[in-house]
């Protein structure tokens, strides 16, 4: 079999058992793999009612076809399940080599179910599975967990081409905002997945193979992989993700007015020249670092010498963390940012999900919603050593930190004011604001997952030009856009590669050919497109089936009613209630956005 493993482990916890399964070729062929194929299992054999923490949810880990085959970007895994944070359906599109080497191991996908009655950990070795004591391991942080399982491969050559994936006290403790971590710097960030490992007692997945992926027609695979690597090279967004990493963004948005500040309140921030990539690469960065076959290399290797309390090495920060740590808690102090970014890695918390809890509690201090001894010090806006002390605090529920661990939609709630939570669906948003950024608005607010800049990306239209340029701020052709982009980020996410060679023009007629000679399937832009459609409205039915409707499809108020006070887009407010009629037409489904009974047909969902 070519591109696929061919097997599925399934991974019963309370009985501590596990069986292969053969992988279903027709439905990977319907669904492509990775978030296609894990969405499907997750709405067959998950309750959308079911509560996320309890045995009865699921946890999956699925690659895709491309991954570990070599294919530009192509280390990709995802991870499926419904989300703690939001009540929907969560999927985190995972770089790294974790996705590649359990591949290598002998398997396209891992199914978790159950609960474990003590901490354990999974270990795959070549197809041979063992799952082991964790009970050493509980309470360890990422990076010393990460060291640990690889010594207990017992080889230490084996050891080295291990890899790992964990969560940390925060996932422990079942925050709501806890991640999984693999490889040390890679994340499964949002919607809370490392609480979901942790409701399991699942401490860790170890995974070394010596196996390979195959693929049908190696000639055309490598033609296909040249004329992507081609439009690569050729994109000076891809240079600048090369040269700079994600945070090559931060500087260029702030001057044009759509960088959040102090919790979306404004655009624009004074203190950028402090935490943009300039000064990050000056003071911070030792050098880049990339995930499997990764010719951008967007990561940055960073250490913080000075002073004393922020001092460390790791990953990081990127745009999204150093932004929402950042410019939107008022804070300048890029090694203070810095620090709070390796403690959320070595804790196991979503970076940007902190930064945006963290400003929701700034405001309703600054506002006297929040008082100081609740909190133990002051909370204003800028203060970085609150913030750095309060992520730490966080991933271990001590003191304010218990309350910080439910997420900012839950802070605003307990003290009244779910107005200041900005987010969608209970997921803190990312930073791009809405009120600038037209698209992107509605991207955020039809996102199945809660509010991401990764399941569809209007803004790179917007900003940068991708697939083509489009103003800001008009409206006209931005429900189209972010449908067909939705379907797009969803066959990447499913075959396996990751997210940015969007950036390079690669669209879905050099996915095609790429995916044809790596299965020796038939696939067409059409039927490629088809799929994504296929899983975006899969997607929305386990969360219709949740209790989701076209209500929960909207920005907060401030984005809607209170136009933006500083920056390029003074006086905008995002004018979703004009965008979201359209975009339900187009997506075939009625006023209340529930998929009509020929859409499904059409999709072969009926």
């Amino acid at each position: 079999m070519d591109a696929w493993t061919g097997k599925v482990l399934r991974v019963d916890l309370s009985k501590g058992e596990w069986e292969d399964e053969e992988l279903d070729l027709d439905l990977a062929e319907e669904y492509l793999g990775g978030r296609g194929l894990a969405t499907k299992i997750l709405f067959d054999e998950v309750d959308a009612n079911v509560d996320p923490l309890s045995p009865e949810n699921k946890l999956i880990f699925a690659t895709g076809p491309l991954s570990g085959t070599g294919a530009p970007t192509g280390g990709r895994y995802m991870v499926v399940s419904k989300s703690p944070l939001t009540g929907a359906i969560a999927c985190c599109n995972v770089g790294g080599d974790f996705g590649s080497e359990l591949k290598y191991a002998g398997y396209d996908m891992v199914i978790f179910e159950g609960k474990s009655p003590k901490p354990v950990y999974l270990m795959i070795q070549n197809g041979d599975v063992e799952i082991k004591p964790a009970e050493h391991l509980w309470g360890k942080r990422t990076h010393e967990t990460d060291d640990m399982v690889k010594a207990e491969m017992g080889d230490k050559w084996k050891a080295l081409d291990t890899h790992v994936a964990c969560i940390g006290p925060a996932g422990e403790n079942l925050a709501r905002i806890a991640c999984i971590m693999s490889d040390k710097h890679r994340a499964a960030g949002r919607s809370g997945l490392g609480a979901v490992m942790g409701s399991k007692n699942l401490k860790a997945i170890a995974v070394w193979g010596s196996g390979a992926v195959t693929v049908t027609d190696g000639e055309s695979f490598k033609e296909a992989t040249f004329a992507i690597l081609e439009l690569l090279k050729g994109s000076t967004t891809i240079e600048g993700l090369n040269k700079y990493g994600s945070m090559s963004s931060q500087f260029p948005m702030n001057r044009m007015g759509v960088l959040p500040a102090l919790n979306y309140q404004a655009g624009a921030f004074e203190g950028v020249a402090n935490t943009n990539a300039r000064p990050l690469h000056a003071k911070l960065v030792i050098r880049a670092g990339a995930c499997f076959a990764c010719p951008i290399a967007c990561g940055r290797v960073s250490r913080v010498t000075a002073p004393d309390e922020y001092k460390g090495e790791g990953w990081g920060p990127e745009f999204e963390t150093c932004s929402l740590l950042g410019p939107n808690c008022g804070v300048d102090d890029l090694a203070a940012i810095t620090k709070a970014n390796y403690t959320c890695n070595e804790l196991g918390i979503d970076t940007m999900s902190a930064g945006g809890t963290i400003a929701c509690a700034m405001e309703l201090y600054e506002k006297g919603y929040l008082k100081q001894e609740e909190v133990g010090y002051e909370l204003n806006f800028g203060n970085a050593k609150a913030m750095v002390e309060l992520v730490e605090k966080l991933g271990l529920r001590e003191g304010f930190g218990d309350v910080l661990a439910e997420g900012g939609y839950r802070v605003a709630e307990k003290y009244g004011h779910t107005e200041l939570f900005m987010g969608v669906k209970k997921q803190e948003m990312a930073a791009y604001h809405p009120q600038g950024l037209q698209g992107e608005g509605l991207a955020f607010a039809t996102a199945n997952g809660g509010a991401s800049h990764n399941r569809a990306g209007v803004y790179a239209s917007e900003l940068w030009g991708f697939p083509y340029k489009t103003d800001p701020l008009a409206i006209e052709g931005k429900a189209a856009m972010c449908v067909e982009l939705q379907h797009y980020k969803a066959v990447l996410d499913a075959v396996g590669v990751c997210q940015y060679i969007a950036f390079g023009k690669v669209e879905a007629e050099h996915i095609a050919p790429l995916l044809n000679a790596a299965t020796g399937m038939d696939f067409t832009v059409e039927s490629l497109m088809l799929a994504g459609e296929r899983i975006w409205n899969l997607e929305r039915l386990f969360n219709l089936a949740a209790g989701f409707t076209a209500e929960d499809d909207t920005l907060p108020k401030r984005l809607l009613e209170q136009p933006l006070l500083t920056g390029t887009f003074e006086g905008q407010v995002n004018r979703l209630g004009e965008m979201l009629p359209e975009y339900y037409q187009l997506r075939g489904w009625d006023e209340k956005g529930v998929p009509s009974k020929e859409k499904l047909a059409e999709l072969a969902l009926d």
